[in-house]
């Protein structure tokens, strides 16, 4: 069933939240964080390192809704907590994967995570697949998790279908480069990267001293941005030789044409962390995606409701579209 443009799937942001970054901000910290109680399963992995995954429980049977989080996230952010709370109140499943070493214990191995590691998504949405053959699993990522997962899409192209029914990408930075050149200017660089880089840096110098000589110190503690600590750390950690290379051949753009699996791609226009005329247009993505872009919301913001409003537009936005593939 094709996804419905009506009004109820419109966003529009409260008056008195005006702008992308407070409409960023203010949920952020302010947003209600419902008190979700997750089972905690560790996946071991066929490299050595582990997994986490926190899960929503509910009838085994009932459909699964698997979310990728963003950069340095985890199951406790406000996005999260709220999507969790709405599956649940569907009577459906959730489960919330950590990232390698996002889970509060630092993961085994040299390697973390990145926004481009599709090679993980498969593992763990075939591993689930294998688990539930029968159950109806939907895919959702969150900026950073929202790249690699349509990323992952482009590259399956319809193996993607045997996997999964659905998925939805949620203020994902399709244009690495032009994410990252924008995240490295003005405010953005003074406030959201170097709130990034305080605990990329502290998890960076804590892993080269279990790995000595791994990267060099002194340049990780000199970074202001993440193309400074995308070039001595990250893209070299997953094999790339620069930050260059690894924003442009990590991003998930250019393969947004070959997606097969219904996918609803939501990205306000007015987000801090990708320039609107970086936004895909309908020929650049395969008919099985649906462009979301309103001109209002932030970064993984969509606030709504009077002061001082809640979350819980854009969760229902996801499962409203999610069900219709059942």
């Amino acid at each position: 069933m094709p996804d419905s443009s009506s009004p109820q799937h419109e966003y529009r942001a409260p008056s008195w939240l005006p702008g992308g970054n407070l409409q960023t901000l203010f949920p952020y910290f302010f947003a209600d964080k419902p008190a979700i109680r997750y089972r905690r399963e560790r996946w071991e992995l066929p490299d050595g390192d582990f997994l986490d995954l926190d899960w929503a429980d509910n009838a085994a049977d009932a459909p699964l809704v698997v979310l990728f989080h963003g950069l340095e996230g985890h199951s406790r952010g406000f996005y999260a907590l709220a999507l969790m709370k709405q599956v649940l109140q569907r009577g459906w499943r959730g489960v919330v994967v950590h990232f390698r070493g996002c889970s509060g214990e630092p993961n085994r191995l040299p390697r973390a995570y990145f926004a481009g590691d599709s090679a993980e998504i498969d593992y763990i949405l075939r591993r689930l697949r294998a688990q539930a053959p029968d159950a109806t699993i939907y895919a959702v990522g969150v900026s950073l998790g929202g790249n690699a997962l349509l990323k992952w899409l482009g590259e399956q192209g319809t193996a993607a279908n045997g996997i999964i029914q659905a998925a939805v990408a949620i203020s994902a930075p399709l244009d690495l480069t032009a994410a990252g050149n924008a995240l490295d200017r003005g405010f953005n660089q003074l406030f959201y990267t170097r709130h990034f880089l305080s605990t990329l840096k502290q998890t960076a110098l804590q892993k080269l001293e279990r790995f000595p000589g791994l990267f060099d110190a002194g340049r990780v503690r000199a970074a202001t941005t993440l193309r400074e600590f995308d070039d001595v750390v990250t893209a070299p950690l997953h094999g790339y030789a620069n930050a260059d290379e690894y924003w442009l051949n990590a991003s998930s753009k250019p393969g947004l044409i070959r997606i097969s699996v219904p996918t609803l791609i939501l990205n306000a226009k007015n987000d801090p962390f990708l320039p609107r005329s970086a936004l895909p247009s309908k020929n650049e993505v395969s008919p099985a995606v649906t462009l979301q872009f309103p001109e209002q919301g932030g970064h993984v913001g969509f606030h709504s409701g009077p002061f001082p409003g809640n979350a819980d537009w854009l969760p229902k936005r996801v499962l409203n579209y999610l069900q219709n593939y059942r």
